[in-house]
């Protein structure tokens, strides 16, 4: 597999293919804007088809046909796309991109991303993640893999919680000397950010611990836990009782894993993941997943693929990926949504 991830291919131009992309604060004379949950309506889909050559004019190239304030608006985006395109011919596979938390709503935009892509090619994905749900990172790795010959999970940052469930449904996970996976225990918003359903529970539990041991110590806790509805503790303890069976179905999801070994692949991350740690936040490093049984691959740092990886990733970086953007990217689609 180490061979086939840093083969090189003959570069063939490809043929022509429709561009799209997601374009924040534009409105599109092709696309509409987006009104799914979870995404804004300022979020604009554009396809742009190919021009029709004519026997008497010359066809202008797509750059000369675009005004010039939209090239320079988008020029990053043809750039970074520019890049996914020349990593996609060097290492013969289709590359995506996926940097955000992992809800429902990004279930469908994932798809757009690898609506077209062929099962007889190999499918890397670019994952940076603080987490999410579970259930949708079954979801999300059981498409990817419908999709694919092969699915590498390449981790230049950090895929943790529901995100190292996606990972390790693959069949290969690329990581580097500082990429990190975590506890695989299901999170929830509250006050617009991301808390580990452990913590929840935990906080429930200590402050009925302290108001019955003080009950003059109620009002205090009762302000501290305003937002913790019945509810939120409920559905907190029914996620995290459901953390064994969504770490068993993102095994399963990987088709080339048989019934022995993902029994014991689950033992062995059951500990690391669900039962050992005592924060969320936890680090399971590249030597901790390995010494787990993960099929990691670990990064030759010096390598054209590593490099041409880390170029990508520092491009997203510096739009604020993970952080103040939502950024779901492919050679010919393109979703950059602010979460602020």
């Amino acid at each position: 597999m180490r061979e086939t991830l840093h083969r090189a291919q003959n570069r063939v131009n490809p043929p022509p293919q429709l561009e799209r992309k997601d374009l924040q604060g534009h409105r599109s004379t092709t696309g509409r804007a987006g009104g799914q949950a979870g995404f804004p309506a300022g979020a604009v889909h554009q396809r742009q088809d190919q021009a029709v050559t004519s026997p008497s004019h010359r066809t202008p190239s797509r750059e000369e046909s675009l005004a010039p304030l939209f090239q320079a608006s988008h020029s990053a985006t043809q750039e970074r796309q520019t890049l996914i395109g020349e990593y996609e011919d060097r290492f013969d596979c289709r590359l995506i991109v996926y940097i955000d938390a992992i809800f429902p709503p990004s279930v469908t935009v994932f798809e757009d991303l690898i609506y077209d892509a062929q099962e007889e090619q190999d499918l890397h994905l670019l994952l940076s993640s603080p987490g999410g749900d579970g259930e949708t990172a079954v979801r999300l790795v059981r498409a990817a893999q419908s999709r694919c010959r092969e699915l590498t999970v390449i981790v230049p940052d950090a895929a943790k919680s529901a995100a190292t469930l996606l990972a390790i449904g693959a069949h290969h996970i690329l990581m580097g000397p500082s990429s990190d996976l975590g506890p695989i225990d299901p999170q929830f918003y509250l006050n617009g950010d991301l808390v580990a359903a452990k913590d929840i529970i935990a906080a429930v539990d200590d402050a009925a611990d302290r108001v019955q041991k003080a009950p003059d110590t109620y009002p205090l806790y009762a302000s501290l836990l305003s937002n913790v509805t019945a509810l939120i503790v409920q559905q907190a303890r029914a996620a995290l009782d459901r953390s064994e069976v969504s770490l068993l179905e993102a095994l399963q999801s990987n088709r080339d894993r048989n019934p022995d070994e993902v029994s014991e692949l689950c033992e062995r991350l059951k500990g690391p993941l669900i039962t050992g740690p005592s924060t969320h936040a936890a680090i399971f490093g590249t030597k901790d997943a390995l010494q787990a049984g993960l099929p990691i691959i670990e990064a030759d740092l010096r390598s054209e693929q590593w490099k041409m990886i880390w170029g990508l990733w520092a491009r997203y970086y510096s739009l604020g990926g993970g952080t103040i953007a939502r950024i779901y990217e492919g050679r010919n689609s393109s979703w950059l949504l602010n979460t602020i």
